[in-house]
């Protein structure tokens, strides 16, 4: 798990606390949606610092290619990472329309 904590920058699962004895169902959907408009927002922040970093490194800015390439891998793997998340969630919707009543 700190792998991805260190590609994203941030944990991807919500802190469970036993502790907040959380009935609201309606907050639940509302964090849910805005941590994967997080974490969408911190992927495409990789993406376009990846970007700016390789065009760094094609006018001369920089002059190491570790950082260029620590970059764009970081913004590779966060993109796999959320299009397999993607994955997983249309087929568990697959599969709950496939169940029968």
């Amino acid at each position: 798990m700190s792998s991805i904590n260190s590609i994203t920058g941030s944990s991807l699962l919500p802190e469970i606390n036993p502790q907040k004895g959380n009935n609201n169902p309606n907050q639940d959907v509302s964090s849910f949606g805005s941590r994967v408009k997080q974490i969408l927002g911190e992927i495409n922040d990789s993406q376009l610092e990846a970007g700016e970093i390789a065009e760094q490194f094609a006018s001369g800015e920089i002059e190491d290619v570790h950082d260029v390439m620590i970059a764009a891998e970081k913004a590779g793997v966060g993109l796999e990472l959320v299009l397999e998340v993607r994955n997983r969630l249309i087929e568990a919707y697959r599969e709950v329309t496939r169940m029968q009543m």
